[in-house]
């Protein structure tokens, strides 16, 4: 007898966006894409692009989906849709013509961007899923603080009782393998390479020269590597602020992978226990996934940056230019871990300064806001923060 999975509710409104339009629904293999459509949508028709059968039969015959559309179907599902692309064209003209929404699910946005249609001219809005955010866990009372900076966000992987060996199928099978069959790499062992020594660089400044030597891999393919993480919906690229006033700044962007778990594993952690040097980059990575959470599911426009100085003095994150936040794992902030922000503030006029800490209470030190966690993530997803 198969296992029933779990269904935690998502913070997505991709049923919000079928009112208006058809919709694009992106995010990397196994966040639960299906799932949520089966539970909160409830499509009429679905075509999976994953199946070899469906696949080989609209490949063959695009205008399939054209012929077999009948009055009542409300809500139509294409699953993994860059696997084909072409069937873009077919899907575009029924969104013309007809009065059905289509609901299009990728995990790369690769081939789309780069296929003739240019993702439909507009004519269908673009949502994401992203993996279970402390919002989503918290609500369904299953979020476990420990837990997620060790082994991330994944659903399969954050509800298994093996999450290391989750994890490592995850690796093996969806994330090396599924770039390598979609031909994005020639060789999987440098691109095997090249993904510890990024995971190893996670959240801090990108040498591009540096990972090249240490991946063993030029440093064009480095470039392009980081590219196709991009596409692929497995990270980010996050660019440093520029201040108006001083140029003395860097150009240099930082990378966040996509989930916590998959970049401990990759880089080779192992346990990530308190008051160590890898528990303070996973607390700041964590910080900076559930911004991006945030500013994706409620739809905020403003940039999430971050700051430094030649000195050597940074601010984690920038949002809007308006607001600097700091993200330290330390449960007593001191003087010494305001001395980012300060120094940002004299020469930016910001809103907001805050310290997200794990100090048990909310305080006021200098104008600046030291914030516990857990209330930084109710203020931030209570709309309180921007």
């Amino acid at each position: 007898m198969s296992k029933v999975p779990v269904y935690i509710k998502r913070a997505c409104r991709v049923k919000d966006a079928l009112e208006d339009k058809s919709v694009l629904f992106l995010g990397p293999r196994r966040l639960g894409k299906t799932l949520y459509i089966n539970e909160e949508l409830k499509p009429d028709r679905i075509y999976n692009l994953l199946l070899s059968r469906e696949f080989s039969r609209l490949s063959a015959n695009p205008s399939l989906i054209s012929e077999e559309l009948s009055a009542q179907d409300k809500l139509v599902v294409v699953d993994e849709i860059q696997k084909l692309p072409s069937l873009m064209d077919e899907i575009h003209n029924l969104i013309e013509t007809t009065s059905a929404r289509f609901l299009l699910t990728g995990s790369s946005a690769r081939k789309l961007r780069r296929s003739h249609t240019s993702l439909m001219g507009g004519r269908a809005r673009v949502s994401y899923l992203l993996p279970f955010t402390w919002f989503e866990l918290n609500s369904s009372g299953r979020f476990n603080f420990d837990a997620y900076l060790n082994y991330g966000g994944l659903p399969p992987v954050y509800l298994s009782a093996d999450p290391v060996s989750e994890l490592e199928d995850y690796i093996g099978v969806y994330l090396k393998e599924e770039i390598l069959a979609e031909a994005i790499v020639r060789k999987i062992e440098n691109f095997s390479r090249f993904l510890k020594v990024a995971a190893l660089s996670n959240s801090e400044l990108i040498n591009f020269s540096q990972i090249a030597r240490d991946a063993q891999v030029p440093q064009r393919t480095v470039v392009e590597y980081f590219n196709i993480l991009a596409d692929t919906m497995t990270g980010d690229m996050v660019e440093p602020f520029k201040s108006e006033k001083s140029r003395k700044t860097y150009s240099i962007s930082k990378f966040y992978f996509f989930d916590l778990g998959v970049s401990n594993t990759l880089a080779g952690t192992g346990k990530i226990n308190k008051n160590t040097f890898y528990y303070g980059k996973a607390f700041e990575h964590f910080i900076y996934l559930e911004l991006k959470a945030y500013k994706i599911y409620s739809g905020k426009k403003e940039s999430i940056q971050f700051w430094r100085d030649y000195n050597g003095n940074e601010v984690d994150f920038v949002i809007g230019g308006e607001i600097a936040i700091e993200a330290k794992s330390s449960e007593n902030i001191n003087s010494g871990h305001l001395k980012g922000l300060k120094i940002f503030s004299r020469n930016n006029k910001v809103k907001r300064r805050i310290i997200v800490s794990m100090d048990r209470t909310k305080r006021l030190v200098s104008g600046i806001e030291i914030i516990p966690v857990l209330n930084f993530l109710e203020n931030l997803w209570g709309g309180k923060i921007w």
